[in-house]
C-alpha cells in the first residue's frame, strides 16, 4: 500500500499539473508531434529489426534445444544490433529528406496552376509607408509598436501598441487612412482598459494572451505576426487567427478559426465563424507556407535539385514586405487576397507567376491557392526600380523620394509607388515585357495618366494618349481657322472652352494695356 501511494501520488500530481498547464502542454504537444513525425519512420525500422531479432532468437532456441539455447546468440545479437542501428540511421536520413517533400506536397493539395490573368487588384499605399506614419500619429502614447497590418476591407493600416512593463498588456490600437492619392488622412485611436484587459501576446504569467487562448481550447497555436487590432467604435479588438496540427507521419497546419480579445472588458472569444471579422481571418503565415510548398509541384528529384516551383522575389526592391501583399479585388465582392510575385527557382530573377490566397476562408481545410502564370513576364523588381529611375528622372528620385513596393495589380500589370514615406506623389504602372521592352506609364498618385515611356499596343494608356493627341491636333486646326461654324460652341469640349476663355482674357488684357 505504501509503495502504491509513493508512486500514485506523484503521478496524480503530475497529471493535475498537465491538466492545469494548458498553455505549456499545448506547446509541448505541438513540438513533440513535429519531432515524432521525423522519428516515426526510423523508430518503426528499429522496431522491425528488434522483432526480427526476437523471431530469430526464438527459432534458434527451438533448434538448439534446452541445453544449447545460448550458443551463438551473442554474435547474432551483435549483428542484428548493428543492422538495426545502420538501418535506423539510413531511414532517418532518408525520411528527413523525403518527409520534407511530402510535407510540401501536403500544402500543395489545394493549389491550382492556371494561365489565366490575375483578377484586377486595387493598389494601396506601401507597407513601409504605413509603418513610417504610425509613430508620428500616436500622440502621447508611451508604448512600443508591436504590429502593423493592412486591413483591406476598410483600406486602412492598423497599429497595435504594447504597454511598457513586464506584467502589462496593450496600450492602444491605431487605425489610420493612408490614401494612395487624395488628401484624406483620417485616423482613429482606441485605448485599452489596462486594468481589465491586461494580456498580450508574449506576456508574462497570467498576462499572456496565448495562455488565455489555451485555457479555453487546447492544442491551438498562432503566429504573433498574424495578429492585428481593429477599432469597433472606441473599443479595441485584437484578432488572432488560429492554427491546428493534423497528420502523424506528415504533420502540417490547418486554420482553426480566430480568437477575439476585447480591449475594454478583457473578454476572449474563440469562434469558427469568421465572416464578421473586420479584417483577414486566414493566417498569413499559413498562406506563406502554402506558397513555399509550390517547390514540390514536380517530382521528388525535381524538388531535391530545385528544378520546379517558384520562390518569392528577394532582390531587395520590396524591402520590409517581399511577399503576401494583402490586396483587395476591384470587383464588387469586396474580397481580398494575399498576393506574391514569384520567380523561378535558381538564378533567374524575372517574375513569371503570381500566387493568390484568399484572406478569408471558412472551414477547417487549407484555403485554395491559385498560381497565375504571367504572359508577358516581368523583369525583376530590382531591374524595374532601375528602369523607373532611368525613364522618369524628372520625378524620381530626389531628397527622400524613392521607389516603394512593386506589387501585382491584376492581369499582367504591376504598380510601383514613388515618393517619400510621408507623401506618395506618383505611381508607375507596367504591363511586362512587350515588344522586347518593359511597357511602363507614369501616373499621378490618384491614377491620372501623365505620360508613358513605352505604352503597350492596344492598352488603355495607349488609347488615352492617342485621344489626347487627336484633341491637341483638333485644337490646332480650330485655332488656325479650321472647320466649325463661327459662334457655334456646342461642339467644343470643356478643355477647348477653357482654352478659348483664356485666350479671350489674354487678348482683352493686351488691348487694355495698349489703349
Amino acid at each position: 500500500m505504501g509503495r502504491a501511494l509513493r508512486v500514485g501520488i506523484p503521478v496524480l500530481l503530475l497529471g493535475l499539473f498537465f491538466w492545469w498547464a494548458s498553455y505549456a502542454t499545448t506547446i509541448m504537444v505541438w513540438e513533440l508531434r513535429k519531432i515524432l513525425s521525423w522519428l516515426a519512420a526510423p523508430l518503426l525500422a528499429a522496431a522491425l529489426v528488434t522483432l526480427l531479432w526476437l523471431v530469430v532468437k526464438v527459432l534458434r532456441g527451438k533448434r538448439d534445444g534446452p541445453g544449447g539455447a545460448g550458443r551463438g546468440s551473442g554474435g547474432a545479437t551483435l549483428t542484428l544490433g548493428w543492422l538495426a542501428g545502420i538501418l535506423g540511421l539510413g531511414i532517418a536520413v532518408w525520411w528527413l529528406v523525403y518527409g520534407s517533400y511530402l510535407q510540401d506536397r501536403a500544402y500543395m493539395q489545394n493549389v491550382q496552376i492556371v494561365a489565366e490573368p490575375v483578377p484586377e487588384l486595387a493598389a494601396r499605399a506601401p507597407y513601409v509607408v504605413g509603418k513610417a506614419q504610425a509613430a508620428p500619429h500616436l500622440g502621447d502614447v508611451t508604448g512600443e509598436i508591436s504590429d502593423i497590418t493592412y486591413l483591406p476591407d476598410s483600406n486602412r493600416f492598423a497599429t497595435l501598441v504594447e504597454r511598457r512593463g513586464w506584467l502589462s498588456g496593450y496600450e492602444v490600437g491605431l487605425v489610420q487612412d493612408i490614401p494612395l492619392g487624395g488628401s484624406s488622412r483620417s485616423r482613429q485611436r482606441c485605448s485599452f482598459d489596462v486594468e481589465r484587459a491586461d494580456a498580450r501576446i508574449g506576456g508574462w504569467f497570467t498576462h499572456n494572451l496565448g495562455r488565455k487562448i489555451s485555457a479555453q481550447k487546447r492544442w491551438l497555436r498562432f503566429e504573433a505576426d498574424d495578429a492585428y487590432v481593429t477599432c469597433s467604435g472606441d473599443t479595441p479588438i485584437v484578432v488572432v487567427p488560429l492554427k491546428r496540427q493534423t497528420g502523424i507521419l506528415v504533420v502540417t497546419e490547418r486554420p482553426a478559426g480566430v480568437a477575439l480579445y476585447n480591449g475594454r472588458t478583457g473578454k476572449l472569444t474563440l469562434t469558427d465563424d469568421t465572416a464578421a471579422v473586420p479584417g483577414p481571418s486566414y493566417p498569413l503565415s499559413l498562406a506563406a507556407r502554402q506558397r513555399e510548398g509550390t517547390a514540390a509541384v514536380g517530382s521528388f528529384s525535381d524538388w531535391w535539385f530545385e528544378r520546379s516551383g517558384w520562390d518569392a522575389s528577394e532582390d531587395g526592391a520590396n524591402e520590409g514586405n517581399e511577399s503576401e501583399f494583402t490586396l483587395q479585388y476591384r470587383d464588387a465582392t469586396g474580397n481580398s487576397a494575399y498576393v506574391t510575385p514569384l520567380t523561378p527557382q535558381g538564378e533567374a530573377s524575372s517574375v513569371v507567376a503570381v500566387s493568390a490566397v484568399p484572406t478569408r476562408h471558412q472551414g477547417a481545410g487549407l484555403a485554395p491557392m491559385t498560381v497565375h502564370r504571367l504572359s508577358p513576364t516581368w523583369s525583376s523588381p530590382k531591374a524595374l526600380v532601375a528602369l523607373i529611375k532611368a525613364e522618369y528622372r524628372d520625378v524620381c528620385c530626389y531628397n527622400d523620394d524613392r521607389v516603394f513596393e512593386v506589387v501585382p495589380t491584376g492581369g499582367s500589370t504591376w504598380t510601383a509607388t514613388v515618393g517619400s514615406e510621408q507623401d506618395i506623389r506618383y505611381r508607375v504602372e507596367g504591363r511586362g515585357q512587350v515588344g522586347g521592352r518593359e511597357a511602363t506609364c507614369l501616373k499621378a498618385a490618384d491614377g491620372a495618366l501623365i505620360r508613358c515611356a513605352y505604352a503597350a499596343p492596344g492598352s488603355p494608356e495607349e488609347q488615352e494618349l492617342q485621344r489626347r493627341e487627336q484633341e491637341k491636333q483638333k485644337q490646332k486646326e480650330q485655332g488656325a481657322g479650321g472647320p466649325g461654324a463661327p459662334g457655334d460652341l456646342t461642339a467644343y469640349t470643356p478643355e477647348q472652352l477653357a482654352d478659348l476663355q483664356r485666350r479671350v482674357s489674354d487678348e482683352v488684357v493686351r488691348r487694355l494695356k495698349g489703349g
